[in-house]
């Protein structure tokens, strides 16, 4: 379709630019399905329209500078408006402690409309266009999120794309017998494909929520639910759903949404026959939706969640001249990261760094030490085997670890999804209980909680040397203990993940300034090396990474170059000290203490770390 006359000068160049590809795009996953497809780009326009002046600055400014998030000084928090300010507007209030704690990357967890007794935590959503009444408005989404531009702060946002509530108006009218409402959806009068799909289809929850398919008596129909019986798999083989989603995803950048997280993206597209896991189209899908973005909203990212091996997950960057993705979730890394606090032996997290590092320089994961979710532990067992770690009985001794159950464990956790018939569950804490912190205040010993603070620092120095973005759980800031209250709450208690999702403690944010507190302890600790992370170049995501040989299966060694700088970092994941080698000789100064380094060996601390800079000008 050519340019509409109404198209101003902007608008008409961007899209004029990426039409051939997004038509070819859209045609062939349509079936030539020319009036949608100009639906679909005058809706483009509406929304490019819709956008205030303040975000088309914003737009402009960062294509000039397309990699701005690729840089070494963003440091980034994921919380829940509801946890951490009451309501947005308490969000809003607050913005003065998130620029203290140096975050200038905000991820809000789930904060749309959403049943409260059947919500997955704010991830079955009923209207993508208003919020949670307890949480606010959008007017109230509209002022936080110009308060963090104003303070140069970016938003992200969850899009939940696989699925609607069974709440959402399309699945009302679907339950209700509209067919047009019906085909958005997976909807079969009996059960003859849904069990075909059930035959090549894996369970994501298959103790809580067992198969993939839900029966509805009220009106005598089956309905795909991959996740859980109240989330409805939508039917992106339906260019209405498409083009429709696309508006939500738009109204939300519209709303000052700079990075919307892609919520379960490989499972978007469903084919019988198949597992309906990253599948060809999803990425056609995601491709779409990029060039969607560089076309309305330029300024606005996509970050996809691929939670699976990394085999899986770098594909959703797509390729330098066809992108998909921003960034993704450097999900396989956390769960390492645990193997390792969990068994003292670096060699698995070794292998993952090196993997890494084989990643072209422009893909941009995010880092984590904990988020909202569990830790599943998709590990590499291939390679575990060849120590003669077995993928059942080594899931069954990190458990049984972080949940405190084997001898000598300092961690408190509890089991996700147990699944005794797999021998499999998952894992929920915070960082601070995993470390220990928990435990060691319980029982008053203060060289246990010695050793928990500095694991607990160690693990955020470590996560601050990947590259990428490091996003802190809010509460983590503060050794933010498990909260058992959940257990109370009917709402909550069938679900361990609240263990870790609980409200934030102000009172004890209040002692972050005070070095002789745990809070201090860590709080500061993590500031100071937020500071020298951002004040040298050699943490950007262009330099080049690398490991080191250590000489130790308890020492990890990372290193960096970029301009004329060389970092040498290493770690200690042992309770004991730990002498190691430099595979060479070394000379720097340890950024931290600021002691001159030089030779070819070391020492370090239970849990210590050290951050060795080499640069002609320190």
């Amino acid at each position: 379709m050519k340019a509409a006359a109404k198209w101003n000068k902007e608008f008409t160049e961007r899209f004029s630019a990426r039409y051939d590809e997004l038509k070819w795009l859209y045609y062939e996953t349509y079936n030539n399905d020319m009036q949608a497809f100009s639906w679909l780009c005058n809706s483009l326009y509406d929304y490019y329209q819709s956008r205030n002046d303040a975000l088309k600055k914003l737009d402009r400014e960062r294509e000039r500078t397309p990699f701005w998030y690729s840089t070494n000084d963003i440091t980034g928090m994921m919380l829940y408006a509801g946890n951490f300010g009451g309501t947005l507007k308490g969000v809003t209030e607050r913005i003065d402690y998130i620029k203290q704690s140096g975050v200038n990357y905000l991820h809000l967890m789930p904060l749309l409309a959403s049943p409260k007794d059947r919500s997955d935590g704010g991830y079955a959503v009923a209207d993508f266009r208003s919020v949670q009444p307890e949480l606010g408005t959008m007017e109230d989404l509209d002022a936080l999120t110009a308060a963090c531009h104003e303070n140069n702060i970016s938003v992200c946002l969850d899009f939940v794309m696989n699925h609607t509530s069974e709440d959402h108006v399309w699945a009302k009218a679907a339950r209700e017998g509209d067919e047009d409402a019906r085909k958005r959806y997976f909807f079969f009068d009996n059960w003859d494909i849904p069990f075909a799909f059930e035959r090549t289809v894996p369970q994501v929850f298959p103790t809580t929520a067992p198969g993939n398919f839900t029966y509805l008596s009220d009106c005598d129909k089956v309905v795909m639910t991959t996740f859980y019986p109240y989330q409805w798999d939508l039917n992106y083989g339906n260019c209405v759903v498409f083009n429709d989603m696309v508006g939500n995803m738009l109204y939300l950048a519209n709303r000052g949404i700079d990075v919307i997280r892609l919520d379960a993206v490989p499972y978007i597209w469903k084919e019988l026959g198949t597992n309906c896991r990253n599948l060809p189209r999803v990425h056609t899908l995601v491709r779409m939706m990029r060039i969607i973005c560089e076309i309305v909203c330029p300024s606005v990212l996509l970050l996809g969640e691929v939670v699976m091996e990394p085999s899986k997950v770098a594909p959703y960057f797509g390729t330098p001249e066809k992108p998909e993705c921003h960034m993704l979730y450097n999900v396989t890394t956390m769960a390492s990261t645990w193997h390792t606090v969990a068994t003292k032996d670096v060699r698995l997290l070794n292998r993952q760094m090196e993997q890494l590092a084989q990643l072209p320089k422009n893909y941009v994961f995010l880092n984590y030490l904990r988020c909202h979710d569990d830790i599943g532990w998709g590990l590499d067992y291939d390679y575990l085997e060849t120590f003669g770690m077995s993928e059942v009985a080594h899931k069954r001794f990190l458990n049984d670890y972080f949940t405190g159950k084997f001898e000598g464990s300092p961690s408190h956790g509890e089991l996700y999804n147990d699944d005794e018939s797999l021998g499999d569950a998952r894992l929920c804490g915070t960082t601070a209980s995993l470390c220990g912190i928990e435990e060691a205040l319980a029982q008053d010993d203060s060289a246990a909680l010695t050793a928990a603070i500095d694991c607990d620092i160690m693990l955020h120095a470590y996560m601050l040397t990947q590259s990428g973005i490091p996003v802190i759980y809010s509460g983590d800031e503060i050794a933010q203990q498990n909260d058992y209250t959940y257990h109370d709450d009917p709402d909550k208690h069938a679900d361990s993940r609240y263990l870790h999702r609980g409200k934030f403690d102000w009172q004890a944010s209040k002692r972050c300034a005070d070095r002789k507190t745990v809070e201090g302890k860590i709080y500061q600790a993590l500031r100071t090396l937020e500071a020298l992370r951002a004040k040298h170049a050699v943490f950007t995501a262009s330099a080049e990474f690398g490991t080191v040989n250590t000489g130790s299966n308890q020492v990890l060694g990372l290193k960096r170059e970029v301009e004329g700088e060389t970092l040498f970092a290493f770690f200690n994941f042992s309770g004991e000290e730990q002498p190691f080698c430099f595979d060479g000789v070394i000379s720097g100064k340890e950024l931290v203490s600021g002691e001159e380094i030089r030779g070819i060996s070391s020492t370090l601390k239970p849990y210590g770390f050290m951050w060795i800079l080499q640069s002609a000008a320190l």
